[in-house]
């Protein structure tokens, strides 16, 4: 009996330290794409993670960037067709609509469409770029057209986890799965900070060598959208096309008086501060922006 209860106890601690090491190992990343238009990969989390409801503006009230928007809208169509298209990147100047843009023709291009004809987007972290090899192995096994996309994209000095992105782009033996497409945004050209540019061609042994290792990733993007700091026309007209698409019910004079406050109160003008002054406005006059 005596050893029937030693047993019994080692069982018991031997279940435990079982279920201790099943919650400590890593999960088992997803096999396919799941149900569903959008996603956020989260390969600590299990993999990709259902969005519901992306958050996104209207394609119509992104102004001052038309250029931009009819150009990416264009590439992104002719993907979301099986036909050819490029890698992008859109860079520049903050807060000036590159992350809506991205979302918005997301939105526009699955108008209409029904089924697996529904283009996908995928958000993957800037953190977990050096898990992109394993997303895309996932997305080998679906036949749906599908956006990667990733905000505020750039690396550091001691970073190599870019490598992992333009084997990814271009340059591993793998490929690109031709069912998928890469957008990101940027604050900067190149990826990489000016000055770890110029540190490179001060210190390095080979400083033309050293330069293109580093700058050369943004060359895997064949698409380059610039994005730069808006003038004051270009920043009224932002607002007025939030002002009426949203029905805010103010005069024109005074619209304009305050929005341009506003904006020297930030010190900058962009779609993020008339996002912001608008934002403010609806409160101020009791109106939802629903």
């Amino acid at each position: 009996m005596a050893n029937d209860g030693k047993n019994t106890d080692e069982t018991v601690l031997l279940t435990r330290i079982a279920q201790a090491l099943e919650r400590l190992a890593p999960k088992a990343l997803g096999a396919g794409l799941p149900d569903g238009d959008a996603f956020v990969w989260e390969p600590e989390a299990g993999g990709l993670v259902a969005v519901p409801h992306v958050a996104h503006v209207d394609l119509a009230l992104l102004k001052g960037i038309e250029n931009q928007r009819d150009t990416l809208m264009a590439n992104t169509r002719r993907f979301a067709e099986g036909l050819p298209a490029n890698n992008a990147l859109l860079w520049g100047a903050r807060g000036m609509g590159k992350s809506s843009l991205v979302k918005a023709v997301h939105e526009q291009i699955n108008e209409g469409r029904v089924g697996d004809g529904r283009l996908v987007l995928i958000e993957i972290h800037r953190e977990d770029i050096d898990t992109l090899p394993q997303l895309l192995r996932i997305l080998r096994t679906t036949a749906r057209r599908v956006v990667l996309y990733c905000d505020d994209l750039s690396f550091d000095k001691d970073d190599t986890s870019y490598k992992s992105l333009k084997a990814a782009l271009e340059g591993g033996i793998e490929g690109r799965p031709v069912n998928t497409i890469f957008y990101a945004t940027s604050n900067r050209r190149h990826l990489m900070p000016r000055d770890l540019v110029d540190n490179e061609r001060g210190t390095a042994i080979n400083p033309g060598e050293a330069v293109e290792e580093k700058v050369s990733l943004s060359d895997r993007f064949g698409l380059w959208l610039g994005f730069h700091h808006c003038g004051q026309d270009e920043y009224l007209a932002m607002i007025q096309g939030y002002v009426g698409f949203y029905g805010l019910n103010i005069a024109e004079e005074e619209l304009r008086r305050r929005a341009l406050a506003w904006a020297m109160g930030r010190g900058g003008r962009s779609g993020r501060v008339a996002w912001q002054f608008i934002q403010d406005l609806a409160g101020e006059l009791g109106q939802r922006l629903d």
